[in-house]
């Protein structure tokens, strides 16, 4: 790594000027979460200083005066990361977007809204809706920024119809390194025209530029919407069901998996039994939860008796309709507590969000349940069916730390070994940080690592821009 200076007293007078001194933090002002990110186990680092710039322009001479006197800064959104990527793992400066939180303005002409990057997902989403549109990504944290969001491609529960964060950025502005600001991309929708940088930017991490503004691609909003819980008996009899509900036409906007396990954690949590543990007389063990969209109720329901058809087939024990307003509000809320409900009754947590090819979900669950075993490690498991993204955690209660990571370390270098094996991707959605950077090496090998860090040079020669994530 190259070698970086520290702050000086009037170096920080530099920032406080640029950003006001109340948005200058330094020392004890400085609150301890801007240390890591929601994954403390993957270390913490205090910085010298946290700048909450406004405005670009702010961006741009924060970065200039960090790149002139070699100080590492670390861009941070709402710090709801989980591969500890926002973690300033060099100390220097943490740049926080947070404060930039405006939407700008829609283009309803041409379907695409204007956003700075400390916009909360959940605040865009219901937004648009007032609109009458739909920003379609929808990760698991409705809290997180939308620069983050783009930061990470952060994927979702939507993301089998409607794709990933990737497929929804037509441009954006960036702060370089150097603090030069360039406007990559445009508001159309297609485009060849050379080396594409806002595909680059787009999952880099804070790795090679600030986002500052983004322009994001919108759709009309669905009329309606049903969702559809399949019990099962087993996890395997759940996850073959999905190849067919995908070959069948009927275009769903999720599809989604859980096991009894966490089901049951959950209900007990939060008091939500939405999900039924004994259907017909037979005692469920896993869960698909399948939602449709369109413009027609009845158009749904044809498409969900070719569902229920589908789920008899493959053995469910029955395809339970959810459609009133607020049943549906406690079916997905109960999904979307799992993660939280996790974290509430374990004391340490590590954890994959692997992607594998859908129909060896269930071959690549049963490898990992079985290497969790033989290791003393408990792993809880959920995700999106759909797309093959497995979020998989190693959990323990009562344990010394250390002893839990060289456990969990066992577990994790053999699932991302039988990823690869089956054709797999180490993240899905939650990005590389500097938790999963070993992974990705032995994942990938060490051509595409080294042309990735080629890529990082040539964007930030002194390597100040959140070393130590992804291949630095």
């Amino acid at each position: 790594m190259p070698e970086y200076h520290q702050l000086t007293p009037e170096l920080v007078s530099q920032l406080a000027e640029i950003v006001g001194v109340d948005n200058c933090l330094t020392g004890e002002d400085i609150a301890e979460d801007y240390a890591h990110d929601e994954m403390p186990i993957y270390g913490t680092r205090m910085p010298e200083a946290v700048c909450l710039p406004a405005t670009t322009e702010e961006v741009a001479a924060i970065m200039k005066l960090c790149y002139e006197n070699s100080i590492p800064v670390t861009v941070r959104g709402a710090g709801t990361g989980l591969v500890g990527g926002s973690t300033p793992l060099y100390g220097g400066v943490v740049l926080c977007t947070m404060r930039m939180d405006k939407i700008l303005a829609y283009d309803m002409d041409n379907l695409n809204v204007r956003v700075q990057p400390g916009v909360r997902l959940c605040d865009l989403a219901a937004d648009a809706l007032d609109h009458d549109l739909m920003y379609p990504p929808d990760p698991g944290e409705k809290t997180g920024s939308l620069g983050g969001n783009v930061s990470t491609n952060a994927g979702g529960m939507r993301a089998v119809k409607y794709g990933t964060t990737r497929d929804y950025v037509l441009a954006m502005t960036v702060v370089l390194p150097t603090g030069e600001i360039q406007h990559i991309g445009r508001a159309v929708t297609k485009t060849s025209s050379g080396y594409s940088l806002l595909h680059l930017m787009i999952g880099s991490e804070g790795t090679l530029g600030v986002i500052c503004e983004l322009t994001l691609k919108l759709v009309p909003n669905p009329r309606e919407d049903m969702s559809f819980i399949l019990p099962f008996e087993n996890i395997e009899s759940a996850i073959e069901s999905v190849p067919k509900i995908k070959l069948a036409g009927l275009n769903p906007q999720s599809i989604e998996f859980m096991e009894r396990d966490i089901v049951d954690t959950s209900a007990e949590a939060t008091g939500n039994h939405v999900f039924p543990t004994e259907v017909n007389g037979c005692e469920a063990g896993a869960y698909i939860l399948v939602t449709l969209d369109g413009n027609d109720e009845d158009e749904i329901f044809m498409r969900a008796e070719r569902l229920a058809e589908i789920a008899d087939g493959q053995g469910a024990f029955d395809t339970l309709v959810v459609q009133d307003p607020s049943q549906k509000e406690s079916v997905w809320a109960a999904r979307s507590s799992f993660l939280t409900v996790i974290e509430s009754d374990t004391d340490l947590i590590d954890e994959m969000d692997v992607v594998v090819p859908v129909n060896v979900i269930a071959d690549f669950l049963k490898y990992v349940h079985e290497v969790g075993e033989q290791n003393g490690t408990r792993i809880r498991s959920f995700g999106h069916a759909g797309d093959g993204n497995l979020h998989i955690y190693c959990c323990a209660n009562d344990a010394d730390q250390d002893e839990f990571l060289q456990q969990s370390a066992k577990v994790m270098e053999a699932a991302y070994a039988k990823c690869a094996e089956l054709g797999g991707q180490i993240s899905g959605e939650h990005g590389i940080g500097h938790a999963k950077k070993d992974y990705l090496r032995a994942s990938l090998g060490e051509t595409p690592i080294n042309l990735m860090a080629g890529i990082k040079a040539v964007f930030d020669p002194k390597c100040i821009l959140n070393p130590g994530k992804i291949c630095s």
